[in-house]
């Protein structure tokens, strides 16, 4: 099983109505879909994948090596003691639009910026398709993104998964949802590692060259009233290859009021329309924080009660 890989330049000619329905099962049966044809140059994409693998090796491979969590992981299998908990076999860095970026790297600043404005512009064509196929006003999501006076949130974490001697005793990323809105991820193409969960079964997410790989959140959970479900995934540690995965993510502001699309809620049963709350996603975020790694829907009641 494999999850759905949709040509995205076929919405601009006379396919384009199978494709919409073809994103829609992406969205309502999986929650996860790769895009062929999106639009992001492949050369562009090589410079992305070149540059962040030389920031690796250039500013974090050696810290890494040293790091605490390798120091644990070689005592745990040496003692026999267990697995690492509470901790991901992941290096990490998170690119906004105000805060510091690596320096070091010739062309990593100038090359990740134009990746980001790229894919911003991926993630509003994105959002505009779910509105269309959710039957909402072309816009709908991103405005209800958007708080008081305030833009939605665009956040890029580069993250590695450097190879691991002992993979069976610590998680690459653990098992979770994604708090937030549309997510968008260029994933290694060699190094697989990535997982969700359908049907009880943890499904491999195939390596694609230059794809980008599309997955809800829970905000978006709660807009589509349900519809589009946020999924579990996680990435497993593996003992060859150093996994590369840039994950872009499109969330609400901060003060953004989160709530069922009132268009979704019309005629479904009451006790179905009270499953998602209205929240301030500032407050979602709070909750989120202390609970990422564990089911969601204590998060919506926890919301709820504030």
């Amino acid at each position: 099983m494999a999850i759905p890989v949709i040509d995205f330049s076929k919405l601009n000619g006379k396919k384009r109505a199978e494709t919409l329905a073809q994103i829609a099962n992406g969205c309502e049966e999986w929650g996860f879909f790769q895009l062929v044809n999106h639009g992001i140059s492949e050369e562009l994409l090589e410079r992305v994948k070149k540059v962040s693998s030389e920031w690796f090796k250039l500013e974090r491979e050696e810290n890494f090596k040293n790091s605490t969590l390798v120091k644990k992981l070689n005592e745990l299998a040496e003692t026999k003691s267990g697995k690492l908990e509470n901790v991901d076999w992941e290096d990490v860095v998170t690119l906004l639009d105000d805060n510091e970026w690596p320096a070091q790297t010739p062309g990593f600043k100038e090359t990740m910026a134009e990746y980001r404005s790229e894919l911003k512009k991926l993630a509003a064509k994105v959002m505009e398709v779910m509105d269309e196929n959710l039957g909402l006003p072309k816009g709908y999501i991103k405005k209800a993104f958007d708080g008081e006076g305030d833009d939605a949130f665009f956040g890029t974490k580069v993250s590695h998964y450097p190879p691991c001697s002992h993979p069976e005793l610590v998680n690459g990323l653990r098992a979770h949802t994604d708090a937030g809105g549309v997510i968008l991820l260029y994933q290694d193409d060699v190094v697989g590692g990535l997982q969700i969960l359908k049907d009880g079964k943890w499904i491999d997410v195939q390596p694609l060259p230059n794809s980008i790989v599309i997955n809800t959140g829970d905000q978006v959970e709660v807009l589509s009233n349900g519809r589009y479900k946020s999924v579990w995934h996680r990435v497993l540690a593996a003992p060859e290859g150093n996994r590369r995965s840039i994950a872009s993510f499109y969330n609400p502001s901060l003060k953004a009021t989160i709530s069922p699309a009132p268009q979704l809620v019309e005629n479904v049963k009451e006790e179905v329309d009270q499953v998602y709350p209205k929240f301030v996603f500032g407050d979602y975020m709070s909750v989120y924080a202390e609970q990422k790694f564990l089911p969601k829907e204590p998060r919506f009641q926890a919301v709820r009660a504030m």
